[in-house]
């Protein structure tokens, strides 16, 4: 184990709680038809359909970062900004949801929604890598990201996404749901490391 550092039960404590706000602030957002007809539901599935996409999203950061933080053994300074930066991005999520389901998917808010995205992704890279670093090359975490294929892919497919929102924005949002297809699948590298450690 690589360099000295500050405890993470904190970290994790005040991560769990911004994200469960997060996830909080989204919902509150969707508000029921006026009338008892199906049409009127029809009106509030753009809506829907945002928050269900957004709330996958903060669900797989929600898993990641429990995965990264349970195969490290403490934190320091770079680690606690790096940290606040992905929260940061991610609290700015109900925002971009709300707009782009409120306009329809027009192009800006889904552009602006790819953005958030982004800069998310960048977060949980300066996370993980951070992490990775601290603990040192023979670290679990280290190990267990390797070359970190995922990690590098995510941002060429929301860039391509948000370029390709201003052809059309379902376009955008398509490469945004297959970034979130990607990662949905669970991702094993972290506990197969800790797996072969305990065994």
């Amino acid at each position: 184990m690589a360099g000295g550092g500050i405890g993470k039960g904190r970290v994790e404590a005040f991560s769990d709680g911004v994200l469960a706000v997060i996830i909080t602030i989204m919902v509150l957002e969707l508000h029921p038809p006026h009338e008892a007809s199906l049409a009127a539901l029809h009106e509030v599935l753009p809506k829907f359909l945002a928050y269900v996409l957004s709330f996958v999203f903060i669900g797989i950061y929600w898993n990641n970062h429990h995965h990264l933080f349970h195969s490290v053994q403490h934190v320091n300074g770079r680690i606690l900004w790096a940290n606040n930066f992905l929260l940061f991005t991610l609290s700015l999520v109900p925002f971009t949801t709300d707009w782009m389901g409120e306009t329809q998917y027009s192009t800006i808010p889904v552009v602006v929604y790819g953005l958030v995205l982004l800069l998310a992704g960048f977060g949980y890279y300066f996370v993980a890598h951070g992490l990775a670093r601290l603990h040192g090359p023979d670290s679990a975490l280290a190990q267990a990201l390797g070359r970190d294929l995922k990690g590098w892919a995510s941002p060429v497919l929301y860039a391509i996404g948000i370029l390709g929102a201003f052809i059309h924005p379902l376009v955008g949002v398509a490469f945004y749901v297959l970034v979130a297809m990607i990662w949905f699948i669970p991702d094993t590298r972290i506990e197969r490391v800790l797996g072969r450690e305990r065994g």
